[in-house]
């Protein structure tokens, strides 16, 4: 239905003598006024007058049954029935690639997301991060983006030479992620004793200092703790269906890193300043300098996000990239202002190059609070994931595998279905609501459109319904179905897959409104019948693409 859209667009500027890219269609939101409708009279300060005058240009046609102005001055575009029964010939035609498009092919987007801590377990902020990462990756992709997806792992930095000085103290030899965040914890309690501190932080700084010279006994401990720690994390993305085409760590970008400091030492990259030993440099409008260069020679997370947007934009399979989206909290805003003024100021990235920071929000306990277990610990991942499964179980799935898409796919959709930039208030009620805007209902409806085709013979021919006269319940799927093409693009560029979310919670229950009232297989004549079947297969298919996009698994039975 896109050229449907364009074509509108296209009558509407020629009627109003504008460019086409100035016309913007929005769909009202009450359906009674039309399809589409522009406020394009609005934009040229001519009122209703105005827009009388160029509704008056645009003439019914094959796609136009009429053409409307509301209050002060909206053109409300009406299509005709039939252009909107055809939409089910396209969703059947195209089937699982209806709503994608090659808008962006030949164009590159890198997303980076998840990007855990060696050495930690994954908690419930991992979450945001991770799935929000890889449904932005899907939607690009779906737009015919190549996308690049990177886990950016923390795996640099002074806390490593912490972990490996308590890794010689106590001799350990075999240790996993839970021993790692063990030690790590007890590294600050004891450094808490003024006895202590001095030895201990010390002794830290060395083992770092010995890690980042490449001595061989360091590189060997600090290896091994990232191993075991990426054997934790991929079960857990094997859990969640997540799977992230590279891995590249901070620890990667090392010889970037080095190469930039000669650079900035040399005086080769400029607008770095030398201060009390460190070197920073000055951003207009910003309330803190980008610390690019610590005193005692140690780099900083902004040394290794410039370093790493510089390997990206040299990678040549990568190009062209004409955006870097980074998934990470609000509470790293001031960080990525500072990483993308500097880079474009040192002309790592151009004009061309969108650099955006979505600035997820926080999980909230239901008491409003930063969402924690009741000693007040950090809630781990696993443990809700876990929980999910089990609730799962109880609301009747049939089967470990039907559980897991189920429980996950609620957690999922119930992070998804919010504004990326919210708060998150976690409450396991709506998370796994079946009659309300969750997961679970959705796939539920899926399920059932499966069920009805399953029971029919044949679906009969698309073409031979073209010219039903639909109720007002089938007419009001035919009014929101043909959409989705259009929130695909809108999700994508918007960095907003709540507007999916949105989208397919309207279609089940407008769905849903449909099969209570109407019967399918026993209606009244074979006609109706395939009709009927045509819509329900359109409906299960769109969901289905949809919940896909989500990374949510459709289930055929539940």
């Amino acid at each position: 239905m896109e050229h449907v859209r364009n074509k509108l667009a296209e009558l509407v500027a020629q009627a109003a003598n504008v460019e086409v890219g100035s016309v913007k269609l929005e769909h009202p939101e009450a359906e009674e006024h039309g399809d589409y409708s522009t406020n394009i009279a609005l934009v040229m300060k001519g009122g209703k007058r105005l827009a009388e005058e160029i509704a008056g240009k645009i003439k019914p046609d094959d796609l136009i049954e009429r053409v409307e102005v509301a209050g002060s001055g909206f053109i409300n575009i009406f299509l005709k029935s039939n252009v909107l029964v055809n939409s089910l010939i396209q969703i059947a035609s195209n089937a699982e690639k209806f709503g994608s498009s090659e808008i962006g092919k030949g164009k590159t987007v890198i997303i980076d997301y998840s990007a855990p801590n060696i050495a930690k377990r994954f908690s419930i902020g991992h979450l945001r991060s991770t799935i929000i990462g890889q449904t932005l990756y899907n939607l690009y992709s779906f737009l015919g983006y190549k996308v690049v997806g990177d886990n950016h792992l923390g795996d640099w930095g002074t806390q490593f030479g912490k972990l490996i000085y308590m890794i010689k103290k106590y001799g350990l030899e075999e240790y996993n992620v839970d021993k790692l965040e063990e030690i790590y914890v007890e590294f600050h309690k004891l450094a808490s004793d003024p006895k202590l501190v001095e030895e201990m932080e010390s002794g830290a700084r060395n083992w770092f200092k010995r890690l980042e010279e490449g001595d061989k006994e360091a590189r060997g401990i600090w290896q091994k703790c990232v191993d075991v720690s990426m054997a934790e994390f991929n079960r857990i993305y094997d859990l969640l269906r997540v799977k992230i085409d590279f891995a590249f760590g901070e620890s990667f970008y090392e010889a970037e890193m080095q190469k930039m400091v000669k650079e900035v030492e040399s005086g080769e990259l400029k607008g770095f300043e030398h201060s009390e030993g460190a070197w920073v440099m000055h951003l207009h409008d910003m309330r803190a300098p980008l610390m690019f260069l610590k005193s005692d020679g140690a780099t900083t997370y902004a040394t290794r996000d410039l370093a790493t947007i510089r390997f990206r934009m040299a990678r040549q399979d990568w190009q062209p990239v004409v955006k870097m989206i980074y998934e990470v909290g609000v509470e790293q805003t001031l960080h990525f202002q500072q990483v993308f003024a500097a880079a474009r100021g040192l002309g790592f990235v151009g004009d061309g190059v969108e650099l955006y920071h979505t600035r997820h929000g926080l999980y909230l306990g239901t008491d409003g609070k930063k969402f924690k277990t009741r000693k007040g610990d950090t809630v781990k991942l696993e443990e809700v994931l876990s929980e999910a499964i089990e609730r799962a179980i109880q609301l009747g799935s049939s089967g470990e595998e039907t559980a897991k898409a189920v429980g996950i796919g609620a957690i999922k959709y119930f992070d998804l279905m919010h504004n990326i930039q919210s708060d998150i208030v976690f409450d396991w009620e709506k998370v796994m609501n079946m009659e309300g805007n969750s997961g679970p209902y959705l796939q539920y409806t899926y399920a059932r459109t499966q069920s009805v085709i399953a029971k029919s013979k044949s679906l009969g021919e698309c073409k031979s319904v073209s010219e039903y006269q639909s109720n007002k319940e089938e007419m009001a799927i035919l009014r929101w179905i043909y959409r989705f093409p259009e929130v695909v693009e809108e999700a994508a560029f918007r960095h907003a897959p709540n507007l999916v979310c949105n989208f397919l919670y309207e279609l089940a229950a407008r769905f849903n409104t449909f099969y209570n009232q109407h019967s399918i297989l026993n209606a009244d004549n074979k006609l109706q019948v395939n009709y009927r079947l045509q819509i329900t297969s359109a409906v299960g298919q769109v969901l289905k693409n949809g919940l896909e996009l989500l990374g949510i698994e459709a289930l055929e039975r539940m």
